[in-house]
């Protein structure tokens, strides 16, 4: 996946006017999550990301690292990407949960298992929430009324097809 394709999706799921506000939110949840991790973690997470996707977790980090919750996540992240808090909180778990679908296994594990999930911890299970509800899917999309649409032409073939396979008819 590259670079138009990473933010692209990210503005498709967010529902986002502009390619710059997908940035934007991106690079804050990225960023913070960055902070937050150890360089060693953050970069092996990032290197399966496109690179200008990956400078957000590595060279735009100043500290890695850093104690903070679930709660001061969201805060960052709402103060770099200049959000309220609970849209910042949706638009990093929609972030989190792409990264996932494009990074290893075991590198998504081993970010899991950087950040508390336990009720009376951190709490960093909320980041997951997308990713353990089964990732974003097509039947979200179709919920929220966005989505693909239908290809008319292979529509219509399914249609055929499904009609000439049925016993019964209408007539």
């Amino acid at each position: 996946m590259n670079f138009d394709e990473f933010t692209g999706q990210i503005q498709h799921r967010l529902e986002l006017p502009d390619t710059g506000r997908a940035v934007r939110a991106i690079r804050a949840t990225l960023m913070t999550l960055g902070q937050r991790i150890p360089e060693g973690n953050a970069e092996d997470l990032a290197a399966s990301l496109p690179l200008e996707i990956k400078w957000y977790m590595t060279g735009a980090v100043q500290e890695h690292g850093q104690r903070f919750d679930w709660q001061e996540f969201v805060e960052r992240v709402s103060d770099i990407e200049s959000v309220a808090p609970a849209e910042a909180a949706y638009h990093a778990r929609i972030v989190i949960d792409l990264v996932e679908t494009v990074v290893p296994p075991s590198d998504f594990q081993q970010l899991r298992d950087q950040l508390p999930e336990g009720e009376s911890e951190e709490n960093w299970r909320k980041l997951f929430e997308v990713v353990d509800g089964g990732g974003w899917s097509d039947a979200h999309e179709a919920q929220t009324g966005g989505g693909p649409q239908p290809d008319p032409e292979s529509e219509s073939t399914a249609e055929l097809t499904e009609h000439d396979q049925s016993p019964e008819t209408d007539e």
